[in-house]
């Protein structure tokens, strides 16, 4: 890789470390972070499919409270540069590079989270110094304290990403020619069902006897073949309004004695 090349790669790297605390501009998300390394590396389109490969497991990724979800950041960044280092090797075919990357994901993403813990760690006397700025009344200080808090976030997927950056190619490249059949074989077929993972978690999340309807519905309107990705979208918009309205209308009933939910009390009826 060239000096701007890498420079390129530590900067997505670092405003990926940030998102994945700020959740604002989304650079932590695996669609986006792979996307912005594949570009400034020259494999914009490896960079996409394993970007939407990726994605489809962090779907069901969030932080809840005190509780971290898999670090999606480190995932996405390290990942994609792994592909890259593969694929500038120039004897591994996209597709292995891309399954391996996939491969290696979620391990990254766990560890990931030792990384956050440091950094939540390492926050607390921060914490403590903005306290002791607040009750002086010096907001300079409590803002110049935040900013270094959420760098330190960044700092810690940077790091791991520089590191990667100055890797042999062709030992990334020699390692994967290594790989039996058995192996990459696995990888691939792995990498095809991980997109279950994804969708298993978010059904978790959002499993109720009132959105099983939508999703069976999703899955009849989808084999439709006529109907385009807009079309789609336009139908699920539709129904989120009308199901918005209905509910609406059912809690402006005063008489109407229901829970405020018009499926979940037409569901309850039949119970």
């Amino acid at each position: 890789m060239s000096i701007i090349t890498v420079v390129l790669i530590i900067i997505v790297a670092f405003l990926a470390g940030m998102e994945g605390i700020l959740d604002e501009f989304q650079f932590h998300q695996p669609l986006v972070a792979c996307t912005l390394i594949g570009l400034v590396s020259g494999h914009l389109t490896e960079g996409i499919i394993l970007g939407g490969s990726l994605q489809l497991i962090a779907l069901g990724w969030a932080n809840v409270g005190a509780a971290v979800a898999p670090d999606a950041a480190l995932a996405s960044v390290a990942s994609a540069i792994i592909m890259v280092l593969a694929l500038d090797g120039g004897t591994v075919d996209p597709q292995t590079a891309i399954n391996t990357s996939i491969a290696v994901a979620v391990p990254l993403s766990v560890a990931g989270l030792f990384l956050t813990m440091i950094c939540r760690t390492l926050a607390i006397p921060i914490v403590h110094a903005m306290d002791a700025a607040a009750a002086k009344g010096n907001f300079g200080a409590i803002d110049a304290w935040q900013i270094i808090a959420i760098a330190m976030q960044g700092v810690r997927i940077a790091i791991p990403a520089a590191v990667l950056c100055f890797v042999d190619p062709q030992i990334v490249t020699n390692a994967l020619n290594m790989m039996p059949a058995w192996l990459s074989g696995g990888m691939a077929v792995g990498g095809g069902m991980i997109a279950a993972v994804g969708y298993a978690m978010v059904i978790n999340m959002m499993a109720t006897k009132e959105t099983w309807p939508f999703f069976a519905l999703g899955f009849a309107v989808a084999a439709i073949s006529e109907l385009t990705l807009i079309a789609l979208g336009v139908i699920g918009v539709s129904l989120a309004l009308i199901y918005l309205g209905l509910k609406e209308l059912a809690q402006s009933n005063e008489g109407g004695g229901g829970s405020g939910d018009p499926l979940g009390d037409i569901l309850n009826d039949y119970e």
